[in-house]
């Protein structure tokens, strides 16, 4: 299994050119075993793309969202209390956002790779990324 970031779950679902051909290779790797996941975090993220209309949609944002993650054929991987300190616990070189920071720790506490095209997430030592 492995993680994909907001940007990658909507460039999988909208825009695969997008993807490097490596990412495209890891997730076409994963679909055909473990499969891919998302952190939860990711649903807010695109929540908030929805509603400020970055993302078009069709219907409510909650119908939009649903659909895309079932297009992707994505599981939901939650926030717990461990991804929570990790997040917090990251260095002051990691990026400040927390979403990047709970997707960061979701992959960290699972063990999972992290497909993003983010530059401060791979140039991380800490995260296990492809691009």
């Amino acid at each position: 299994m492995i993680l994909l970031d907001t940007h990658v779950l909507i460039w999988t679902v909208s825009d695969a050119g997008r993807l490097s051909r490596p990412a495209a290779r890891e997730i076409e790797k994963a679909d055909r075993a473990g499969g891919c996941a998302i952190a939860s975090i990711t649903l807010w993220e695109l929540a908030l793309l929805f509603a400020k209309g970055r993302l078009r949609g069709s219907g409510t944002i909650d119908a939009s969202i649903r659909e895309m993650v079932e297009r992707a054929r994505v599981q939901v991987l939650e926030i717990t209390p461990e991804i929570a300190d990790l997040a917090m616990a990251f260095p002051q070189d990691y990026p400040k956002d927390p979403g990047d920071r709970l997707i960061g720790a979701t992959a960290r506490s699972h063990g999972l790779t992290l497909i993003t095209h983010d530059e401060r997430i791979l140039s991380n030592p800490l995260i296990r990324t492809v691009w």
